[in-house]
């Protein structure tokens, strides 16, 4: 009932804001997600590191879970560790990010330093929005690692405008360095928060960016997809592409972190990209 274009493509990141689930209420509707007729839309629980010890108090049974590093590098090899030792834990990537004031070449070396604990793992590097950035798509491409975008946050200062993310995007499509992305993507298509009055992202919209940018299209066009809010024409689009374009998209666009499953989901049915049988009944707790 998941389309190509669709499968894994919503991470689980319950346990990050603006959710901020307790973690026994995410495991809980992790586990409920993973036994849903929507399974396949969803990818594995989103960890950060400076939480293990919790997870490891709880004893979770059979869980696939992707970790975040945000103190870099040097975090990883005693989590991967600490993971060992837990029953039924299965760690399948990593999202590590690139420290303040560490330099590209730096970063770069301790991450090469642990290639072989992180060996048969996806590993994402967070591209950081700062004079670093270049350098560190340049470093990965050809690389064994892939990226990742922040692309919203808990203020408007967090979230890169149509220009930025354009221009992110089609150096790493260029590169041929996957991506995912992560925060903000609240949404399937661009609007204005009601609430907080930020302009977010859509992940419908950056999908179909993704696709437009692998036919060689230039910032310019990419940014009008960005901020293109109508959602009818944005999905009618996407639904329009061919077996082999889904599969590049996703090759490149590879998945997006959200705290809700139930909002996509439910926009999706909406945009009748997804079967109407599919509707949740209720909200989820992580929303």
């Amino acid at each position: 009932m998941i389309p190509a274009l669709l499968r894994g493509l919503c991470d689980d990141a319950a346990l990050f804001p603006p959710g901020n689930a307790p973690l026994p209420a995410a495991l809980t509707a992790h586990a409920r997600y993973r036994d849903s007729e929507f399974a396949a839309l969803v990818g594995p629980l989103i960890f950060p590191v400076p939480r293990l010890a919790e997870l490891a108090a709880r004893s979770p049974g059979s869980l696939t879970v992707v970790f975040t590093a945000p103190a870099g590098p040097g975090t990883v090899a005693p989590a991967l560790e600490q993971a060992a030792v837990l029953d039924g834990l299965i760690v399948t990537g990593l999202e590590i990010a690139v420290p303040a004031r560490e330099s590209v070449v730096e970063f770069f070396t301790m991450l090469d330093s642990i290639a072989g604990r992180t060996a048969g793992l996806e590993v994402y590097v967070e591209v950081p929005r700062d004079e670093r950035r270049a350098a560190v798509l340049e470093r990965l491409a050809g690389s064994p690692y892939a990226a990742k975008f922040r692309t919203g946050g808990i203020a408007a200062a967090a979230y890169p405008d149509e220009r930025e993310l354009a221009v992110a995007l089609r150096s790493a499509v260029a590169a041929g360095v996957p991506f995912k992305a992560t925060a903000g993507l609240h949404h399937a298509v661009r609007n204005t928060d009601p609430t907080t009055g930020f302009e977010q992202h859509g992940f419908l919209n950056l999908l179909l960016a993704t696709h437009l940018a692998l036919a060689g299209a230039d910032t310019g066009a990419l940014e009008a997809v960005l901020a293109n809010r109508n959602g009818a024409g944005v999905a009618a689009e996407l639904a329009a592409l061919s077996e082999a374009e889904e599969k590049a998209v996703r090759g490149a666009f590879r998945s997006f972190g959200t705290c809700s499953i139930s909002d996509p989901l439910t926009e999706l049915v909406d945009l009748n990209l997804l079967p109407a049988a599919l509707r949740p009944v209720s909200e989820s707790s992580a929303s």
